[in-house]
Formats: structure tokens, C-alpha cells, sequence
């Protein structure tokens, strides 16, 4: 939080008394820094994690901007998925019923009768949020006007390339004025998301937030080896023992998704699961399920990890690695959440090394256990042996700085040099070996 208040922005009334509802009393480091340039008109991207509250910088300066008498849309804002559309367009709910003028908001997306919003359509809402294909549907559909737009969000970026709503989203810039204001959110800029940026942003002011806290505190990481085991068969007997109160496991692909619940349903387990290949039907059944405690397992891709909210997550397991490591902390941050805590644990073979340290740089403290006959049984450090081979590389170095080649070499010389750093080196680890039992 800023030593800031939300005063300084100089918002309409009836925005303050909005705030004061929520209980918002000073603006986060994002908010403080998107929400100036969407005042002064100015294309952003920002990048920052879930939760850092990008969603209200750019809801607050856009309903700042709104003008109630232009029965027009002045603002369009996308997201990947239905459950976060609806979750942006309630936020905005809280804040205009506090308008003394009527600000018209519409949630348009998939699963949804379009002939009825088509037929709603007749007075335009002077603010949308959806998802891009019906969005798009209704634009072409000459149903939805955005020819004169000033706004387009475009809310998890990177999920929205993942999910190939893209286009769609393109297609929709491709109908708003020349001199669109652009606001980017994501919490990754994948290559493939930068041709689209430069087509539609001209030196957009670029704010990226660094996390305070790379992974909540009271999350435990844990780190399983997989060893010679089937992967499968470990991921069952770590289910059966966790017992979670709901646990989210995720692999990277929809197929491997489905491979994975399907092969846990086999083995009796009852597992919901949530993938981009689901229907919009489909996927509200399932949250619907998942809310009234159905399933204590659900198999996902990482869109449940950014694009749907999950409540009441004990245990996240990474059946793999993601790709983008950064998704590795969205992953996590599904657990320990409303002050409790969780874990986060990831199976591995020795090919997961290097991504193993890099998320150790990236400030991931790991524990090591082990699953045997139904027991966790906590496990030597895993780079327990490139440190004795450190310690190794440390002894020969001092070797070599002690034993120096004479000034007067004679006949013989490399070979006496030789024995002397070997018996130097024999002491050193004697020496070593037996402070260390001392410890002990």
C-alpha cells in the first residue's frame, strides 16, 4: 500500500462513496500508477501479478470518464473466461449504483441466449464487458455499436492468446476509431502477444508491479522425486494421503488434463475437472459443483489458475511443471488464501533441474519428501551433492594456493608439488570430516 489517498485523482462523488463501500482507502502500487495515464487518454500495458488490484485501475479512471448523456459505448472490456467477465462487471455494479445519473453496464458472453441481447441492444450500454466472441458476434451482428469507442481492456492477455480469443479481440479493435486508447493486463508478455501490441499500440507507456511476496508466506512448497514410479500412481497415493479439503492439480495440456482425471476416476477417486475445451454449460455445472463441495479433486490447466476463482483450495499439485514458470506462482497462489495456509507441491524427475533453480531464484524456498507405503518421509536437501562437490572445488582451490611451484624448479618438481597438495587435501577433508562429527 501508498502513503496516497484516492483523493488526489479528483473523481466524481459518487466514485468516493463507491470506495468507501469496499473499503478501499488507498490505491495499491498499480492502481497508483494506470490510473493517471487512463485519465489523461494515454495506451498501457500492465504487467503484474493476480490480486495486485489492476482490476480498479482501470474500472475507476474509465467510469471516471464515462459521460452519462452520450448514449453510446465508450468502453469495452474483454476477458479470457465468463467467471472473470462476470467478476469485472459486478465490481463495476458496486461502484455505479452510487451514481445520481444512470451509467449502463452490460456483461455480454458465451452460454448465453444472443438473440436476447441482440434484442436489448437497442439502447447501447455506455459500458460492455464480455468475452471476445460474443462481443465480436454482436458487433457483427450490427447489434452492438463500437465505431466510436474511446476504451478497449483487454484483461489477462496471455490467457487470452493461450485460448485463442485473440482474434476476436482483434477484430474488435479492427471496428473502433484510429485513436484508441488501449489498456493491456497480463501477467506475462509471451513473443506471440507482441505483434498484435505494436499493431494497435504506439509507445504505450509500459508499468510492470514486482511482487512484494514471489508466493504467499504460509504456503509450504514441497518437492516430490518421482523416481521409477508410474507418475500417475504417485499423483493417487499423494491425493489419498493429503486427504485435502479440495485439492487443484494442473498439467499443461487439455488432453493431459483429461488423461489425467480420467485415470483418477478409474481408480475411484471423484474428480471434477476444468479446461478450455469444456462448453460454457459445461463449465458452469462444474463450478457450480465445485462451490457445493462435490469434488475434493479438480484436474486443470491453467486456466483455473488466473482465469477462474477457486475458494477454499488446501492443496495445489503440479503433475507438471508449467512452461512459463511465472504460472508456477499463480498455480501456488490458489491455496493459502483469507489468512490460511496451503500447499503446493510438485512432482519431479532430474529433466526439471533447471527449472527447479530458477524458481529457487525467483525466491521459492522448496521442502523434499517422499511418499513410502502411505508415509511422508522428509528427504535430504536434493543439491546435497553439488554442495559436497563444491566443498570438493573449495579444498583443491586452497591446495592450489598453498603448494606453489618453486622459484628454483628441479628435476622431479611437478611430482613432489603433486604429493604435497594430495597430502594437503587428505588433511583438509580429515580435518573437515572430523569438525563436522564434533557438530553432530
Amino acid at each position: 500500500m501508498t502513503n496516497q489517498k484516492f483523493e488526489q485523482y479528483g473523481f466524481q462523488p459518487f466514485i468516493y462513496k463507491g470506495l468507501k463501500e469496499l473499503g478501499f482507502c488507498e490505491p495499491t502500487e498499480i492502481q497508483e500508477r494506470i490510473i493517471p495515464l487512463v485519465i489523461k487518454g494515454k495506451s498501457a500495458i500492465g504487467q503484474s501479478q493476480t490480486g495486485t488490484g489492476k482490476t480498479h485501475a482501470y474500472i475507476l479512471p474509465i467510469l471516471e470518464r464515462v459521460d452519462p448523456s452520450k448514449k453510446e459505448v465508450q468502453a469495452v472490456i474483454t476477458a479470457p473466461t465468463r467467471e472473470l467477465a462476470d467478476q469485472i462487471y459486478k465490481e463495476i455494479l458496486k461502484l455505479v449504483r452510487f451514481s445520481d445519473e444512470e451509467v449502463m453496464v452490460r456483461c455480454y458472453m458465451g452460454g448465453t441466449d444472443k438473440q436476447r441481447d441482440i434484442d436489448k441492444l437497442k439502447k447501447q450500454p455506455h459500458i460492455v464487458v464480455g468475452t471476445p466472441g460474443r462481443i465480436n458476434d454482436l458487433v457483427k451482428e450490427q447489434a452492438l455499436f463500437v465505431h466510436r469507442t474511446a476504451v478497449l481492456v483487454i484483461d489477462e492477455a496471455d490467457l487470452m492468446l493461450d485460448m485463442g480469443f485473440i482474434v476476436d479481440v482483434d477484430q474488435i479493435a479492427g471496428k473502433m476509431p484510429q485513436q484508441l486508447q488501449m489498456l493491456v493486463f497480463s501477467a506475462t508478455i509471451p513473443e506471440k502477444l507482441k505483434p498484435f501490441l505494436r499493431k494497435y499500440m504506439e509507445n504505450p507507456e509500459y508499468v510492470r508491479i514486482q511482487p512484494k511476496h514471489i508466493s504467499a508466506e504460509n504456503i509450504e512448497h514441497m518437492l516430490v522425486p518421482q523416481k521409477s514410479r508410474e507418475k500417475i500412481d504417485l499423483l493417487y497415493d499423494m491425493l489419498r494421503a493429503y486427504n485435502p479439503y479440495l485439492a487443484v492439480v494442473f498439467t499443461n495440456t487439455k488432453q493431459k488434463a483429461d488423461e489425467v482425471a480420467d485415470e483418477l476416476l478409474e481408480k475411484g477417486l471423484k474428480v471434477g475437472r476444468i479446461h478450455g475445451d469444456m462448453t460454457p454449460r459445461e463449465r458452469k455445472k462444474m463450478m457450480k459443483q465445485i462451490r457445493e463441495l462435490d469434488f475434493q479433486y479438480i484436474v486443470a490447466t491453467d486456466l483455473a489458475a488466473r482465469g477462474i476463482d477457486i475458494e477454499g483450495v488446501s492443496h495445489v499439485i503440479n503433475y507438471e511443471l508449467p512452461r512459463d514458470l511465472d504460472f508456477y506462482i499463480h498455480r501456488a497462489g490458489r491455496t493459502a488464501r483469507a489468512g490460511y495456509s496451503g500447499v503446493c507441491a510438485t512432482i519431479y524427475t532430474p529433466s526439471d533441474e533447471d527449472a527447479l533453480v530458477r524458481l529457487e531464484k525467483m525466491g521459492i524456498t522448496f521442502g523434499h519428501s517422499d511418499l513410502r507405503r502411505g508415509e511422508w518421509i522428509e528427504l535430504n536437501d536434493r543439491n546435497q551433492r553439488k554442495k559436497r562437490e563444491k566443498t570438493a572445488d573449495e579444498i583443491d582451490l586452497k591446495a592450489k594456493s598453498i603448494v606453489r611451484k618453486p622459484k628454483k624448479v628441479k628435476p622431479g618438481y611437478k611430482k613432489k608439488m603433486q604429493r604435497e597438495m594430495t597430502q594437503f587435501k587428505k588433511r583438509e577433508r580429515r580435518l573437515k570430516g572430523k569438525n563436522n562429527s564434533q557438530k553432530k
